[in-house]
């Protein structure tokens, strides 16, 4: 059965789109640690960041340093954080969270968006890019 990030990928369910290439799709998540809290995932579907193969691997973390630079221009923060958990969805996701205080990193604090509010900060990231 695929994963909520499949589907989104496949377009069966709708996101915040901030980039895509052949390989791999980002997308900010809808229930944001910071405003531009994006996740960066391969299309191809993993659960574990140590099982994608050697390319893929890297190629995931080129993709992500490029949205963190992107997301680094638009977003006001001191830096952007990298994580990968991996509990949530069974599918490989790289966090890029926007961190201005150590609490920003910690899922406890969560931001209330408007879709208008997502549809801006997505289209500041994708145009940065």
């Amino acid at each position: 059965m695929a994963t909520i990030f499949t589907k989104i990928i496949n377009g069966e369910i709708p996101c915040y789109k901030i980039a895509e290439d052949a390989d791999f799709f980002a997308f900010l998540d809808i229930n944001p640690n910071a405003v531009g809290h994006t996740l960066c995932i391969p299309k191809k579907e993993v659960d574990k960041l140590t099982d994608l193969d050697e390319a893929t691997y890297t190629g995931l973390m080129a993709f992500s340093r490029k949205v963190s630079l992107a997301l680094e221009k638009t977003v006001d923060c001191k830096r952007v954080g990298m994580t990968v958990i991996g509990l949530e969805v069974p599918h490989v996701h790289v966090h890029l969270i926007p961190l201005n205080d150590m609490k920003d990193a910690t899922f406890q604090k969560k931001e209330n968006l408007t879709k208008e509010e997502f549809e801006t900060i997505a289209a500041k990231i994708s145009e940065a890019l």
